[in-house]
């Protein structure tokens, strides 16, 4: 799939004045993240709270805002803020509590937003490493 500095190609939000935008261009969301969720009960799965990329074997809960993540050889994304749950996703979580991965209750769980730095191609099973954050 194509990443842009807008986000991925064909990709389209509902609710623009919360979601897409240079700032908000990518969604990022750990499968182990969402494997955890699931041993809890909730009924969440890889894409069904918006995220475009769905990472394997990042340390999530360390992530920052200012940290930078190359995908592939040559996307690099920058986390510019942890996403704020919505109503939008809540029937991937039990009893409707999407609250379950606000970052100011769940540190750690959240999804995250990233701007695009370096746009490209990316497939499934790229490399992807986490950067320093940068000052």
């Amino acid at each position: 799939m194509e990443i842009t500095v807008n986000g991925l190609i064909g990709d389209h939000q509902n609710d623009q004045k919360h979601h897409g935008g240079p700032e908000r261009a990518v969604c990022l969301y750990a499968l182990e993240v969402i494997e955890s969720l699931r041993a809890e009960g909730h009924p969440i799965y890889p894409g069904s709270t918006g995220e475009n990329i769905t990472t394997t074997g990042l340390d999530w809960e360390k992530l920052q805002i200012g940290q930078r993540i190359r995908l592939g050889e040559t996307v690099i994304l920058e986390i510019t803020d942890f996403t704020s749950p919505c109503k939008t996703i809540r029937h991937s979580f039990s009893d409707e509590k999407f609250i379950r991965i606000s970052q100011k209750l769940h540190p750690g769980q959240s999804r995250v937003y990233a701007k695009v730095l370096c746009p490209g191609m990316v497939k499934i099973g790229d490399e992807i490493e986490i950067k320093a954050a940068t000052a």
